[in-house]
């Protein structure tokens, strides 16, 4: 429980399966959006898994991200979850941020 300046207690949040599905999906979507639109992938090992084709590099990260949360899910560290939602949002929102930016600078 986080405790909140008034000394309410709220809850961490659950783990979510479907949420960390459905940003991976995001994910994957707006990365190869982006790298058709001409950005470049920030992360430098993706950079270098790239080599091989950007679905294929893809595809290896996600497995990696998959295998991660059920080594989480199975070791009960549902905490590891939760922070991978909240890094896959930030990750998606920035891809976003970068395809937006393309597509204005297009312009």
């Amino acid at each position: 429980m986080i405790s909140t300046p008034l000394g309410w207690q709220r809850p961490f949040p659950a783990p979510s399966l479907t949420v960390f599905v459905a940003l991976q999906v995001l994910d994957m979507i707006t990365t190869l959006l982006g790298l058709q639109l001409g950005a470049q992938e920030a992360s430098l090992f993706l950079g270098h898994l790239m080599k091989v084709g950007p679905v294929a590099a893809l595809l290896i990260a996600k497995i990696m991200a998959v295998l991660l949360v059920a080594a989480a899910m199975k070791y009960k560290r549902p905490r590891l979850v939760v922070f991978m939602n909240y890094w896959f949002a930030a990750v998606v929102t920035w891809n976003l941020a970068m395809i937006l930016s393309a597509e204005l600078s297009a312009r």
